[in-house]
């Protein structure tokens, strides 16, 4: 089909922008895109492809923006259960690490996730799912890390698999036996920490190579929490080095509560990327934009938290560094489903510009889990994921929030209604 007529079309083309350079977003007034099958076969001026394709089935984005699908590269987005009532005792006043302390915050996931069989797993997650997905966000990281132990951490990575095999929302599956210490390695972090490097890891990698549907996939991220009352800059980097040695890509969760070292100790293993960055250090922040590992920022966390200091965005940008927004969808800290609301949030917590947000969440973001080659912008030859926004101009993300301004999403050449959810006949 063609899609025609677009107010403006982001092409966000030229692959992932660091610096002072994020921000470029490659708008064509009056844009079109030719899509065959599941991918981008051509971008260009509406007339110059209307007169190259004039028998082709045709969609008219008169009045719209048009812009690749949200790329959200940090989420939790799979577990069990709710956390409310921590919600009211954090608003009372209570401090994240003390709920944690006290046996609630993740671990109160972890109890509610063990005891939830993979098709509740999938029950609970499929409508946060379908939630982000109307709300433009068609590629996404998913973390396990509810589990804290063998078998409970491979049903939620079976879950993710098969979630993303159901689609339309494209999921990036990430290992997160390193989210925190199970109860009964309380009091005993080094023990975990063995336990993961000897029994869970190998346990992961083995399981993957040993399945039809896994075996010739890329292998998932391995992620760790770097933090105060997780694990120490020596427990994380035991578990990303053993991570490395068994070929699996690294993630790191970083510097959220305390600089730890944990973004130069990313930098350092070569981890893809390094996320939250909300106490990094100037010499970490060098390290990390003089690198090729991506600064991801959550800036719903913060928000979630009532706490009002949030990534150092501009210093990140100021270095020359690569930087990108994801959700950090989890039931404890940030229960948002929406990438134009982390945009919203970006441009006044960050300071960023919408046109820097987008970016951040389109190219940038798809290099953070190593898929900008297919998703993140519109060009020849990459995968038909877009948007149609019922606004003319693109400032409208960032500018409004609270409300969903996309019209249709497209998924592999497949358009989607955002009403109903429903594939128009084609």
């Amino acid at each position: 089909m063609l899609i025609h007529s677009a107010s403006q079309l982001l092409t966000l083309s030229g692959g992932p922008q660091r610096g002072q350079a994020l921000g470029s977003l490659g708008i064509l007034e009056d844009g079109a895109v030719l899509v065959r099958g599941e991918m981008i076969l051509a971008v260009g001026p509406t007339k110059e492809l209307m007169a190259a394709n004039p028998h082709e089935p045709t969609l008219d984005a008169s009045g719209c923006v048009v812009l690749p699908g949200f790329v959200d590269p940090h989420t939790h987005v799979v577990w069990a259960g709710d956390r409310a009532r921590e919600f009211e005792l954090k608003m009372a006043g209570a401090k994240y690490l003390d709920i944690l302390a006290a046996g609630g915050g993740i671990l109160s996931t972890v109890r509610q996730t063990r005891a939830a069989s993979i098709e509740t797993l999938m029950d609970e997650t499929r409508p946060r799912l379908a939630r982000m997905f109307a709300h433009g966000t068609t590629t996404a990281e998913a973390k396990t890390g509810y589990g804290l132990e063998s078998q409970a951490e491979l049903r939620m990575l079976q879950a993710i698999l098969a979630l993303d095999a159901a689609g339309p929302l494209e999921l990036a599956p990430t290992f997160l036996g390193a989210h925190a210490i199970p109860p009964e390695y309380k009091g005993n972090p080094q023990g975990y920490t063995d336990l993961l490097c000897t029994e869970m890891l190998p346990f992961i990698r083995q399981w993957w190579a040993s399945q039809p549907s896994t075996a010739s996939r890329p292998l998932p991220f391995v992620d760790v929490f770097c933090e105060t009352g997780a694990f120490d800059l020596a427990q994380s980097r035991q578990i990303l080095t053993k991570a490395r040695q068994l070929g699996f890509p690294l993630k790191l969760h970083a510097d959220e509560f305390e600089d730890l070292g944990g973004a130069s100790l990313g930098v350092e293993l070569a981890a893809v990327s390094v996320d939250h960055l909300v106490k990094t250090s100037d010499r970490n922040i060098q390290a990390l934009a003089a690198s090729d590992t991506v600064a991801v920022s959550l800036p719903c966390t913060p928000f979630g938290l009532a706490e009002s200091e949030y990534t150092p965005a501009h210093k990140i940008i100021a270095l020359g560094g690569l930087l990108a927004l994801a959700s950090d969808c989890n039931p404890g800290t940030a229960w948002n489903e929406s990438m134009q609301f982390v945009i919203a949030l970006a441009c006044r917590t960050l300071k960023l510009t919408p046109a820097q947000a987008i970016a951040a969440a389109t190219i940038n973001a798809a290099h953070a889990i190593r898929r900008a080659d297919r998703v993140g912008s519109l060009e020849p030859g990459k995968q038909a994921d877009l948007l149609i926004l019922s606004v003319p101009d693109y400032r409208h993300l960032g500018y409004r929030f609270g409300t969903n301004l996309v019209r249709q999403v497209i998924k592999r050449g497949r358009v989607y209604l955002v009403e109903t959810g429903a594939h128009p006949t084609q």
